[in-house]
């Protein structure tokens, strides 16, 4: 499916001079990715990033660079509902799992799993339910493992889209690049 739209990420400071690059996921991997495997994530609504930011706490936040982004991606695979997850074959209970318990007893989480398999049949991204305490089903979140300034053409090797953010401390635009 195609993915379209204003789209929102809290940066760790530390990473926000290169909001494009996925560097910081790729060193520390995150639910969706690997260590190794860059990617952006990126809420469907403010509301979301700042429910994911908090860590479930209502009133706790570190230090963060919040950015816009434009996104128009092709190559995401939908994982919202539970038709969508049966397509995929997906069982939820792997895209919730306690990834970072896993991590933490030497244990491949099942969502990396899952992200390796949809990389490895082309997937630029997913989409997938929040699991921040308290979120909502509209507060989904679009995670990205290609991104670049182009749609994607016949020949090139993999899926693109095109991905910007507006720099938060001037007004012009960066683009990403493939």
């Amino acid at each position: 499916m195609r993915s379209q739209g204003t789209r929102f990420r809290a940066h760790d400071p530390r990473w926000a001079f290169s909001p494009l690059s996925g560097d910081g996921a790729k060193a520390k991997g995150g639910r969706f990715n690997p260590i190794g495997t860059p990617a952006l994530y990126l809420s469907l609504t403010l509301e979301g990033m700042f429910l994911e930011m908090g860590h479930g706490f209502a009133h706790r936040f570190d230090p963060l660079t919040v950015c816009s982004y434009d996104v128009d991606v092709d190559d995401v695979v939908d994982l919202r509902t539970e038709h969508d997850r049966k397509a995929a074959g997906v069982v939820l209970a792997d895209l919730a799992c306690a990834w970072a318990l896993d991590r933490a007893n030497g244990r491949e989480p099942p969502s990396w799993r899952i992200a390796e398999r949809l990389i490895r049949n082309g997937a630029a991204g997913v989409l997938v339910p929040s699991f921040a305490i308290g979120a909502r089903p509209e507060m989904a979140n679009l995670v990205l493992w290609q991104w670049g300034p182009d749609l994607p053409q016949a020949g090139r090797g993999g899926a693109c889209g095109t991905l910007a953010v507006y720099k938060p401390s001037a007004a012009d635009l960066l683009r990403a690049s493939c």
